[in-house]
């Protein structure tokens, strides 16, 4: 029977597929890619692939399509069934699997879905996922094959290898957690009652409908009930995850935000005591003071590209212990296996915290302070994107300025820095500034906004978007 499918253009991205069900994503595009998705791993040689799937509405009827397109390229489906994306990535590392696929749709609105990928135990992304597009609409893929299947259960195994690197001794910790009636529900309800202290999980239900507030901590008002709950029972951290769970956001003991950057300074002050001099790698949104703190923990501060998928590969490449970015990616290969878990994240946080004598919002409050802005996405046309970034990385070098254009331009002045990119998802420009007053942090998002209109494009609205961190 031959085969040749067509995916909607949007659904094919960067990092992951993603759609709207019934609109842009649909059960045949299930089948679609484990047809072509198996058929990659049969011809690196696996024979093997791990699918597991999150609690969105529409995630029990890709699933099924999903397998039946792998089985159909006569790969072995070892179905997981549901749970966080970090369980899969777990599962597919201890069972040495050819490939793993998720469905799921991360933080996006409820109707979206979508698919995450690895292949030989490497994060799947760019060329690669536009080969899936190219693979099915020319049908090149093997022959029709009888697969099989089969069902394993890892909860075990995966909640004994988080508490196994539980570090914190016996001390009492008050713990909030936030689960945001995402898929982290029912093993995070199981992995608490295996720590010590006092925890209480908000929103445990697994319910795509997400009917308490959506599922992505790093929207400042989708923390509110967490930071209610922190203060009103004294809880020494609250801890919220997006809707599958490899992104972590966090609230310490005064009920403030714990940024993604801040949290990695604290992390990464710990994991250098175990390796000195070792290389951290951030993206190119996070605070100067986190690269600042790297440094002077003795650590190699490395910035790099956005994107959980880049950074995971250039995490393997040079051997790095422990990365992270501001969208709250944490990724350890420290003791554990290179991928961004936020299960994992919070285990290691709460063994500092509990070996530690600070609180946590006096860590925060220690750290240099700087004013910045949110991170501001505003529309620019795909195919006008890189040319603007081009553009204004062109002129800045012609002016002599110093910058990074490893992801965009991050630009330094004696005022602090600011950054132009563009989003590799979106149609978007993405911007971002930090200061250390705020008479600088004006200064430079007039030079920002002085560049876009000498690119033709409209700047962002920064009014009242300054912050402090």
């Amino acid at each position: 029977m031959s085969f040749i499918h067509c995916f909607d253009p949007t659904v094919l991205r960067e990092y992951d597929i993603r759609g709207i069900v019934g609109r842009t994503l649909h059960e045949a595009d299930a089948f679609a890619i484990g047809r072509c998705f198996g058929t990659m791993v049969a011809r690196s040689g696996g024979t093997t692939v791990a699918v597991g799937y999150d609690g969105r509405v529409s995630s029990p009827l890709l699933e099924p399509q999903l397998v039946a397109g792998l089985k159909a390229s006569g790969i072995e489906v070892i179905r997981i069934g549901r749970g966080p994306t970090p369980m899969l990535y777990f599962a597919a590392a201890t069972l040495e699997t050819g490939g793993a696929i998720m469905v799921t749709g991360s933080h996006n609105p409820p109707d979206y879905n979508g698919f995450k990928m690895m292949l030989g135990g490497k994060p799947f992304y760019g060329a690669q996922i536009a080969a899936i597009g190219s693979m099915a609409a020319s049908g090149d893929v093997v022959e029709e094959a009888e697969g099989k299947e089969r069902s394993v259960d890892i909860v075990p195994q995966y909640i004994a290898r988080l508490v196994s690197d539980w570090d914190g001794g016996d001390r009492t910790l008050n713990v909030v957690w936030d689960n945001g009636n995402g898929a982290a529900g029912e093993v995070l309800q199981r992995l608490v009652g295996s720590l010590p202290g006092s925890h209480v999980v908000l929103f445990p239900e697994i319910d795509g409908t997400f009917p308490n507030h959506h599922p992505d901590p790093t929207v400042p008002k989708n923390l509110v009930q967490l930071i209610a709950e922190v203060r009103r029972r004294g809880a020494d951290i609250g801890i919220a995850f997006d809707g599958d769970a490899d992104r972590i956001g966090v609230v310490d003991d005064s009920g403030e935000v714990m940024f993604g950057d801040q949290l990695l300074v604290v992390l990464a002050r710990d994991v250098l005591k175990q390796h000195p001099g070792a290389t951290v790698i951030a993206d190119v949104k996070a605070s100067q003071v986190l690269f600042d703190e790297i440094a002077k923990a003795g650590g190699q501060p490395l910035m790099f590209k956005t994107g959980h998928s880049l950074i995971k590969a250039k995490m393997a490449e040079i051997g790095c212990p422990l990365a992270g970015e501001m969208s709250g990616h944490i990724f350890f290969a420290d003791h554990w296996y290179g991928f961004d878990d936020a299960l994992y994240a919070a285990i290691r946080l709460l063994g500092i915290i509990a070996r530690g004598e600070s609180t946590l919002s006096s860590v925060r409050a220690a750290l240099p302070q700087v004013i910045n802005t949110p991170e501001l996405r505003f529309d620019c046309d795909d195919r006008r994107k890189f040319e603007v970034i081009r553009e204004v990385a062109a002129r800045l070098k012609a002016e002599g300025a110093k910058l990074s254009d490893i992801d965009g331009v991050r630009v330094q002045t004696p005022d602090g820095w600011w950054l132009l990119r563009a989003s590799n998802t979106q149609a978007v420009l993405v911007a971002r500034a930090e200061a250390s007053s705020p008479e600088g942090l004006e200064r430079l998002k007039a030079a920002l906004v002085g560049q876009l209109t000498q690119s033709g494009v409209a700047a962002p609205d920064f009014s009242g978007e300054n912050a402090g961190h």
